[in-house]
Parts: C-alpha cells; structure tokens; sequence
C-alpha cells in the first residue's frame, strides 16, 4: 500500500478533512470554489502526478501502488480544489476515489456506478488497460459532457485544446432522449440539418453529405440508413473541412460514430420501448470479461425494431446484431475483432412534392406513393483494430475495415405538382433489379503517434497512411423511355396502383464502378510556454475513378478520373487560465469525387478552405463546457445534379456563420445540452455555367438552427431517482433547390421526458417516457435539393422499461 501523509498540510475552515469527505459526495460547487488553489503538475507518471497533488493540495491519499503502475497523466496547470484537480488527474485512468470517515482519500479500481450511492461522483471511464483507442465507458454514466474527443486530430486531446469547433453527443443524451435515428442524434449539434427524409443525409454548415466514419473510418455508400444507434457509445462531430485525417470528404464536417467497446467488468442490459405507431423496439447490451485475468473480454450488442408509421402504408422493420471481441495480447498489446450485422426494410415510403414555392399542402397521413414501395439496405461489417506500445510515448495502430453493402429499392414518386391542377408527374424507379447488386468497401489505415520533446517544446506526432477502396455494381430501371413507367397522380385525390410496373430488359441500366484512394498525412501538436498550443498537419492524396455502364442509359467505359492534391491545416491555441481557450485555425479539403460533365469530359475535383476563430470554456470545475465559433467555409467545383445525373461542376459556394454549443451539469443532477448556429450568409459566389444562380442562397441552409435541451435528477428525498426533462428544436426558412423558387417554412418543436430508477438487489431498473412534438406542430422536417420534401413526425409517446445489472 503507498500512504502519502501530509497531516503538516491539511485544509483549514470550510475544506476541512470533514467536510472534504462531504463535498467528495456531493460535488458542491460552493465549496470546490472556497478551496480553490493554484497546482501545476507536469504530464507524466500518474503516481508522480498523485504524489504531487498531495503535497501541494494538503491531501492523504491511500492506494495500492500496483493500480498506479504504467498509467499515465496529461498533467494539471491552474485553479481547483483539490477535489476536482484528483478528478483530472484520474480522468480517463479506469480508477475512482471516495473519503474515508478518518479524512483518508481511498484510491481504487473503478466501479460501476450501480453499486455505489445513487449520490455517487461522476462516473470515469471503465478500461481494460491503458490503451486509449480500445476503452470503454461505464455505461452508467450520466454525464452531458467530455473533456477529449479524438475525431479532430485522431489523438485524445482536450477539446479545450484543439482549434476547431468540436461537438460531443454522449450516450447519457441518447438514452435520455431515446434518440434511435441519426437526426435525433445530429439535433444536438448547431449547423447540422436533415436531408433527405431524415435518412442520414444531413447537412453541415450549408454542405451536405451522405458520408460519415464509424471509429475513425469510412463508412459510406448507403445514404446512412443502416447507423442504428444501439451500438454507438456516442457521436463526434468535427465542425468544418477534416479530409487532411479522413481523405476525400464534405468539407462541412465528420460525424464519426464511436461504438461500444468490450469492458472489463460485467454488465447486462435488455431495454424494451413502445411507442406510436405501434413501435417496438427490444435492446441487448452484454459484457464483462471471458477469463480470469481479463485478457479477454467480449461486448454483444442487439437491436431489434418494428413499426409502422404516421403516414399511410409506411412501416419498417430493422436488426442490427453487433459482437466485438478484445484481447490483450500483452502488456502493450491489445487488438479487437468486431463484426456488424444490419438489415432494414422500410414500406410505403412517400414525399411530399413543391407546389408552387412550398411544399404541396397535403395532411401528413396522405402518402403520394404506392403501398408497393420498398426499400430494404443490409450490410455486414468486419472491423479488425491492433494497438501496440513500444514505450510509455510511441504507439503503432493498424486498422482494418471491409464492409458489404446492398440496397434493393421499387418505388415511385414526382418531385413537383402542378399549382393550378395539383397533378403530381411520377417516376418509377428500381435498383438491383435482378439481385446482384453490391457495394464492397474496404478501408486499411497505418498510424504512428510519439510524444517527444525538443527544447521547450512538447510534441504529440501523428504519422499515417490509409487507402480506401469501393467495389461497386447496380442495376437500375427508370426515367427512361418506356411510357408504362410513368403516370400521374394528384394531391387532393391520390391515384395509387396494385403492384409496381414491370419492368423490360430495354428499360435497365448496369453500372459498375471502382473508386481507390490513398493517402499519406502528418500532424504535429506541439505545446508550447506560456499555454500555447499549435497544431500543424499536411496530407497527400491520390484518388482515381473508373467507371462503365451499359443498357438504356449505358455510355460504354467512361473516361478515367485522376486527381492529387497536398492539403494543409494549422491552428493555435491559447489557453490564458484553465476555464478559457482561444483559437484560431485554417484548413483545407479535398471532396468527395467528381463524375462526367454532359459532354462525357472529367470534372474537376471538389476543394475547399476554412478560416475559423473561436473561444471555448470549462465551468463548474470542469463539469461544464462551451463553445463559441466564427467560420468562413467556401467548397469548389460542387456538382449540381440534373435529372439524371451530374452534368457539371458549380463554380464556388461560400457559407458564413456563427456558433454555439454547451454541454455538461450547471448543479449535481441538472444537466443540459444545447446548440445555436446563424448562418446570414450562404450563397452561390461564382458560376461560369449558370450565372443566374450568383447570390442565391444555397439548398437547405437555414439562417437560424438551435435545439435546448435540459434534464434534472432528484438527488434525495422520497422522490429520488426521478428525473425530467425538455426540449425544444428550431429551424428557419430554408430553400429547396439552387434557385430561390421554393422554400421549406421554419419550425419550432417541443420534447420532454420523465422517468423513474430504482434498485432492486444488484440491479437497476428504469421507467422512461418521452414525448416528441408535444404541441403536435405539422412542420417539414427534411427537404432534398430538387424538391421532394418530409414531415416530420405528429406528437409522438415512446416508453420504455429498461434492466441492468
């Protein structure tokens, strides 16, 4: 056992050894700010850091030295009381502490929280060693808010560190909310936007995207229908360009998924919830170790979905089944193997058409579609990630990820309806026409990180190589010649037919694509005296498409597409006292790939650069955190989209704003997450093609976005366990299309919820009831660019009953 007596330093008044022990369980703010006191512990050994902290914070501290030995601290500059500079100190390290009744400060491996007092601290995380990339999080944790997030530099930094706007939605916001689509998820975040039909195309600082990364890597092709959020720990999203880590990218932002990770103690979990529209939805989550030294552990995840919907016809079914498998293989060494299943089956989907310069005022229940319309996306996984230590300072990482993707769609819908008439023109549309289809994604990514100091200088250095590749094939039928695959239908009177056409060998186009890339990135975080912090990072791409179609629209081998390109970034942080950084930072990106010009000719590839300054806070000890951001986005060569396909390549598009998020606890028990972003300017700057479209504002870019959203937990009384909560999300006018012709009305929604725990033995279990649109506001929810449009949901109940032990 190690002892640091320090008797010759106690606390004296208020923060006495007593009261100490009291303030350890209550987390008082009034009394953390009396004892505050200025420490300055450099980055090292946590032992070292603890010993440290006992000197300069009058504390006595008792552990086993044994749980100290290879864990490591970031270190600790500036004002706390001693009880919040320990649980920095501890932050991230798998242990706990609590007060002795003897004032003694007991350090321990960490335990779930559903074995301590309901009163506990705040849970930290639960990890199986020291490795970062591979922890998992005490599912028990009811925290708003992190200090570090990996998603911007690819190395857990402090956010209040990093010169970018980052936002982190933890698992503790999803369950409160029940969130188990990624729109519900991305409301949490200011300048994230729905796209189409709230599938997960979603727009980010006036950008949109159908991409986004699963644990650093990318996982794209399927219009982001298939993220089910069973298995996701928590969302990051990186504000602005991000491809000098991720390669070809949107320039608006990376929303990266971090999924649930093997534990080292057991946990169990089965949540039950039913809703409108007679949902039901059964959750599985299960781990712990699977041999006595814990070199092996396991995490099962299950998710199992079935609806139907507000709107006539509407349904859907969904499973997702998720087992991962970690081992460490030594000391230093530890590797994981995770596979993930997912098929969803959605019916009788159908939007709503512009009529005139708004979407077609039809009721929400009325579906333009056909009962026989159907969409079903099913994948399979297999990720394999190692980690290796060579010392305390060097790490090497491999990741590997393939991924099988298939999409099979019969569906039918018109974009417009006639002002005068309410005639609505539909298409039929069909992929995997004759069940081959695929899309193969493989991506393999090398990282190097050391941490090194030269002078007066600390560096943390990323070095990496990745290379990404997609397989593809389809087979498509519709908008072509053929009469029978078109009709007409009517807002006011609906036309609908039994079964979908059929379909000719004249009527199919196939197509098959390859798209590889590679990369090569360095970054270097370097801190400097006097607070400062610099981030300097360079990437090196090589991208190429190849591509051939035949059949009704088939055009032969395409001509093939090569672009490199060397992009920078840079960013500087200074960080006066702990509460406030101010940064400044300038990127640049290279986008997602271009296709064919009408005239069969290469278009250029997609760019872009940022420009950002902000300023960010800890308050509350640290508990809670904001950020306040001013950016100037412009992205080049972005490809409109005609009716078939992309004919050529918008000159530039420029998007201005400001923003704000916070996130964490304000008092023990009070916690909120919140999200503002005004976007005044948003706008077409520059098009050889189609000057007309100069100065106008671009697609689904709303001025105003923000969402509040803010629960309380009784901390005693007869009543204790019970927890509320409310919500509100708002958007402004956006416009459908590239024109200014029509446009989608603002909104603004309402949310609550209220649930009730209790400990029953060794287990916990919970009652919650949310409550989504409580005002029953009809609001268009998603818009796409063309014209066809989404409501959003009436008032919706979700319930649910949920035990873990």
């Amino acid at each position: 056992m190690t002892l640091k007596n320090t008797s010759t330093k106690r606390l004296t008044g208020p923060a006495s050894a007593l009261f100490l022990g009291a303030a350890l369980v209550v987390s008082s703010v009034a009394s953390a700010e009396s004892a505050s006191r200025p420490f300055n512990i450099p980055a090292g050994s946590l032992a070292t850091a603890l010993n440290r902290l006992a000197e300069t914070g009058g504390l006595q501290l008792v552990y086993d030295a044994t749980i100290a030995e290879g864990l490591q601290s970031k270190g600790l500059s500036g004002n706390y009381s001693p009880e919040a500079a320990l649980r920095q100190l501890l932050s991230n390290s798998g242990l706990s502490y609590r007060a002795a009744e003897n004032g003694n400060i007991l350090i321990e491996r960490q335990t779930l929280n559903y074995k301590q007092d309901p009163t506990a601290l705040p849970a930290v995380n639960v990890v199986g060693k020291a490795n970062s990339y591979f922890e998992g999080e005490d599912p028990f944790s009811t925290d708003y808010k992190r200090s570090n997030a990996s998603t911007a530099t690819k190395t857990d930094t402090p956010i209040m560190q990093t010169p970018m706007s980052v936002k982190v939605v933890p698992n503790a916001v999803l369950k409160d909310q029940q969130a188990i689509t990624i729109d519900q998820a991305l409301r949490n975040v200011s300048g994230v936007s729905s796209g189409w039909g709230g599938s997960g195309h979603f727009f980010v600082r006036g950008f949109g995207s159908y991409i986004n990364y699963r644990d650093g890597f990318l996982s794209q092709g399927e219009w982001a229908h298939t993220e089910d959020l069973e298995n996701v720990e928590r969302v990051e999203v990186l504000k602005g360009p991000g491809s000098i880590l991720y390669g070809r990218t949107e320039p608006g932002g990376i929303v990266n998924f971090v999924t649930k990770q093997p534990l080292d103690i057991p946990y169990y979990s089965l949540r039950q919830q039913f809703g409108s529209f007679d949902l039901y939805r059964t959750s599985v989550d299960a781990t712990g170790p699977l041999n006595s030294d814990k070199t092996l552990a396991y995490r099962f995840n299950l998710g199992y979905q079935s609806n139907h919907s507000f709107q006539e016809f509407g349904g859907n079914e969904r499973l997702m089944v998720a087992p991962t498998l970690r081992w460490n293989i030594s000391d230093r060494t530890v590797s994981s193997v995770k596979l993930e299943y997912s098929n969803i089956k959605e019916l009788g989907n159908g939007t709503v058409p512009v009529m005139g310069n708004r979407p077609a005022p039809i009721s929400r229940e009325r579906n333009l579609g056909d009962p026989w319309n159907y969409q079903e996306d099913e994948y399979f996984m297999l990720s394999l990630n190692t980690e290796h230590e060579f010392n305390d300072n060097w790490k090497l990482r491999h990741r590997f990820n393939f991924k099988n993707y298939n999409l099979t769609m019969s569906a039918n819908g018109g974009s417009s309806a006639n002002p005068l008439t309410g005639d609505v023109g539909r298409a039929f549309f069909a992929q995997n026409t004759d069940g081959q289809d695929f899309q193969h994604n493989f991506f393999n990514a090398l990282e190097l990180t050391g941490k090194f100091d030269t002078a007066f200088l600390k560096h943390n250095l990323l070095l990496g190589g990745d290379y990404y590749r997609t397989d593809y094939r389809a087979t498509m039928a519709g908008f072509g010649s053929d009469p029978a695959l078109y009709d007409t239908s009517n807002v006011y009177s609906p036309f609908h037919t039994a079964a979908a056409p059929v379909i000719l060998p004249t009527d199919i186009t196939y197509s098959n694509s390859t798209i590889p890339w590679f990369g090569l990135y360095a970054q270097d975080q370097i801190e400097l005296p006097y607070h400062f912090h610099v981030l300097a990072g360079l990437r090196y791409d090589n991208a190429d498409l190849f591509y051939g179609s035949s059949g009704e629209f088939g055009s032969g081998r395409n001509p093939d597409t090569h672009s490199e390109r060397v992009s920078p970034r840079g960013g500087v942080v200074w960080q006066p006292i702990p509460e406030l950084s101010l940064y400044g930072s300038y990127t640049e990106n290279f986008g997602a790939p271009n296709y064919w010009g009408g005239d069969g000719k290469p278009l250029p590839a997609q760019t872009a650069d940022q420009w950002e300054v902000g300023a960010k806070t800890e308050l509350f000890d640290g508990r809670l955190s904001a950020t306040l951001a001013y950016y100037d986005l412009t992205k080049r060569n972005a490809p409109i989209a005609t009716w078939l396909a992309f004919s050529r390549a918008q000159g530039e598009a420029e998007t201005r704003g400001i923003e704000f998020d916070v996130s964490g606890e304000i008092l023990p028990g009070w916690n909120v997450i919140g999200a503002y972003s005004y976007m005044p300017f948003a706008k077409s700057i520059k098009d050889e093609t189609d000057p007309t479209v100069i100065g106008k504002r671009l697609n689904n870019a709303p001025k105003h976005n923000g969402s509040l959203w803010t629960t309380y937990q009784l901390q005693d009384g007869d009543l204790k366990g019970l927890k509320l909560g409310a919500g509100m999300q708002a958007l402004s006018q956006r416009e459908i299309g590239y024109y200014e012709t029509a446009q989608a009305p603002g909104y603004v929604v309402f949310n609550m919820m209220a649930s009730q725990a209790w400990q029953v033995g060794n287990s916990k279990i919970t009652a919650q009831l949310n409550i989504d649109n409580l005002l029953d506001k009809t609001y268009t929810a998603a818009i796409y660019s063309y014209g066809p449009t989404n409501y959003g949901a009436p008032r919706t109940f979700m319930g649910a009953i949920k035990i873990e032990y």
